[in-house]
């Protein structure tokens, strides 16, 4: 156990506290340390995640190999603070929003992983060691190491004592030397340290950063919302916040703005300005943060001017992330993963004698399709007429608005994948008879790929959803029931260019369904 050095200009601070120092330094004199940092995707991430996205960036600077993990069957275990039916789509606006954030501090995402608790946490081997670790794990020592992260009520469900295990089996499955984390961490760092070598696993290092309290003063947390500020607050909810933030003139304890310039302003920019008139002094800039502190003991500096510049600071921080969350798509993911609940039908809320539609992928009819014509639309310079044949005596019209992503010759004699129980639409003037299924970037500028069937599909091939292979395919989907809106909510293009739904593959009896080059975009 020890303390890390003086960060260098620039860096961020030292880790608060390192456990297993000595093997840090051995492993350090024989190869570069791997570490891993890990998020459950519940509330919004708020800008607290920026103290730990620097630290990470000068792991990477002094060459550790560093994976990023999206706990999210952490977050459904947590008092399902994540519903079920929300985890997929809570976890791609997890991905998206931190990318966003490790990209607004020059963090290259090329040399980082990132990993899903999902993608090995339902595995055999994963699940047995849950069980192994329950039959040694006491009742006190999972509550103990929970009672920091896991939130705590009335009548505590049997999954937070679970978490502990979970987290601590994450380090072994992942294959690193290190875990990193924040310091309310730490009673599950030791848990860690104390089971692992139980089932036979090596003890990890642990390093944590210090909490940045919130606005109110005590922690800040995406489950309360007047205590944080969210990557995507717009401007005047900004202003809002810091207004109502507890700044007492002279108060340097529990002072949630000055903790925030100290945790997240100063490591990023090595200095902060205290923007004010020129009749109170102009602007000041400060270079060590406890020159800052001292000046607002001292009532040199007023509470609102310091409120008024965190604000300008911040702002510029935001802006880029705000911008990329623009786009239509991620507006409908922030959208579909964090409802208004205020805006929920009768039926959602649960109401008396409503009956849950049973919305399964199996209800769409996928088929292959090759393209037997293009042409331009002749009212609409955005959209293609397409001939395409399903395997029907007659090839089906499909109008797409491909015009500005796909050239003509490359939508001709191609394989594409095409819903076909859509009810007929005209699109100005012209029927369409079905949907070409497409990939499409998440960000700006929009990149749309036509989806790509295996290689040697036929015309009129069924695709289907790993996992729902029977079941028939609705004749005609009802407009008002939104079948295909509710499944198409869940559609997405994995690490790896597959078409998946909730992580589920896209086949045909030759294989995946795949797009070219669009990882984690979105299907439409």
């Amino acid at each position: 156990r020890g303390h890390a050095p003086s960060p260098s200009p620039g860096l961020a601070p030292p880790a608060q506290e390192v456990l297993g120092q000595e093997k840090l330094m051995g492993i350090l004199k024989e190869r570069e340390l791997r570490i891993y940092w890990g998020t459950a995707t519940t509330g919004k991430p708020h800008v607290a995640y920026f103290v730990p996205m620097s630290k990470i960036a000068d792991f990477l600077k002094a060459g550790c190999e560093v994976t990023i993990l999206f706990a999210d069957l952490h977050a459904y275990l947590d008092n399902m603070k994540a519903p079920w039916e929300l985890l997929e789509l809570r976890t791609r606006y997890y991905e998206t929003v931190i990318k966003a954030v490790l990209e607004s501090i020059g963090v290259p995402l090329e040399k980082l992983k990132f990993v899903r608790g999902t993608d090995y946490q339902l595995s055999r081997e994963y699940t047995l060691d849950v069980y192994r670790l329950s039959s040694m794990v006491t009742q006190h020592d999972a509550k103990k190491a929970g009672a920091e992260v896991v939130k705590e009520v009335e009548h505590p469900l049997l999954s937070g004592l679970l978490y502990p295990s979970l987290q601590a089996l994450d380090e072994e499955y992942l294959k690193v030397d290190a875990q990193f984390g924040g310091v309310d961490q730490r009673k599950i760092f030791t848990f860690a340290e104390k089971y692992l070598p139980s089932l036979g696993y090596a003890k990890r290092i642990h390093l944590m950063n210090p909490m940045v309290p919130g606005l109110t003063g005590s922690k800040m947390s995406s489950s309360e919302e007047d205590s944080k500020i969210d990557l995507l607050d717009r401007k005047e909810d900004v202003k809002k916040k810091l207004k109502k933030a507890f700044c007492e003139p002279g108060n340097v304890e529990n002072n949630g703005v000055l903790s925030f310039i100290k945790h997240v302003l100063f490591p990023l920019k090595s200095e902060f300005v205290v923007l004010r008139e020129e009749k109170w002094g102009g602007n000041k800039t400060y270079t060590a943060y406890e020159a800052l502190e001292k000046d607002f003991a001292e009532q040199v500096v007023h509470p609102g001017d310091l409120k008024n510049s965190v604000e300008v600071a911040l702002n510029k921080l935001l802006d880029p992330i705000r911008e990329k969350f623009n786009s239509p798509e991620l507006k409908k993911l922030t959208n579909a993963a964090y409802p208004d609940p205020s805006k929920a039908k009768p039926a959602e809320k649960g109401t008396k004698n409503s009956e849950p539609e049973n919305v399964v992928p199996s209800r769409l009819d996928i088929r292959v399709g090759k393209v037997i014509s293009v042409e331009k639309h002749p009212d609409a310079d955005s959209l293609y007429v397409e001939k395409i044949d399903v395997g029907e005596p007659e090839p089906r019209t499909v109008v797409s608005g491909l015009v500005q992503f796909v050239p003509k010759e490359q939508l001709q004699d191609r394989l594409v994948v095409l819903l076909c129980n859509l009810k007929p639409q005209k699109m100005r003037g012209v029927e369409s008879q079905g949907m070409v299924l497409c990939a499409s970037s998440l960000g700006e500028p929009r990149l749309v790929e036509p989806l790509d069937p295996p290689a040697g599909c036929c015309a009129g091939e069924r695709v289907y959803v790993e996992g729902y292979e029977g079941g028939q395919p609705d004749e005609e989907l009802k407009p008002k029931k939104k079948v295909f809106e509710k499944l198409q909510a869940d559609f997405r293009v994995s690490e790896d260019c597959v078409a998946q739904w909730k992580q589920r593959n896209f086949l045909t009896k030759l294989g995946r369904v795949s797009c070219k080059s669009l990882k984690g975009g979105s299907i439409s």
